[in-house]
């Protein structure tokens, strides 16, 4: 995880809030402006320079990841696996998110989710539905398929909401 401390310097301004003005101009301008925008993309664009990772909830750290390796120029393909990263989000974020994914998919990258959001698991390629519960009555596998096919399965919690998602679409 990176950190960008910043020494306030005398004025009171801890540094960074200058960064956060677009710039005026010039090419050092826009070069900061694109290492920032993948913050953006992924919602975090209320996140300062210098604001210490710890301060982070999970989901925002698992983002912060995510903005790092889309704002790569070349990058060999990787697996990325993201553990609840809707978690506390706010549907607009959900919808940046779910851009991100397909920005790392375009890009020649895997994306595997472990997700209760119906409007991510819709979206998936693939979906592994493991239950039928929680802890002792779970890790065994329901059904896996398109959205489509796990909505279809009877015996599937999951299929039985997404069912209704996918009827809303």
């Amino acid at each position: 995880m990176w950190e960008a401390p910043l020494n306030p310097p005398e004025g009171g301004k801890n540094g960074g809030e200058d960064l956060l003005i677009p710039p005026s101009g010039g090419q050092r301008g826009a070069s900061i402006v694109r290492r920032l925008q993948p913050l953006q993309d992924v919602g975090l664009g209320y996140i300062k320079l210098g604001q210490n990772s710890s301060s982070l909830s999970g989901g925002e750290n698992q983002r912060v990841k995510l903005a790092y390796f889309i704002g790569q120029e070349k990058q060999e393909p990787t697996l990325f696996i993201f553990d609840e990263p809707t978690t506390g989000l706010h549907f607009h974020d959900i919808k940046r998110l779910l851009c991100s994914f397909d920005a790392l998919i375009q890009h020649g990258h895997s994306v595997l989710i472990i997700e209760h959001n119906l409007d991510i698991i819709k979206c998936a390629d693939h979906v592994i539905d493991l239950g039928p519960d929680g802890g002792d009555r779970g890790g065994e596998l329901v059904v896996c398929g398109t959205p489509e096919e796990v909505a279809r399965c009877t015996s599937s919690i999951t299929g039985k909401y997404l069912k209704e998602k996918l009827n809303n679409i």
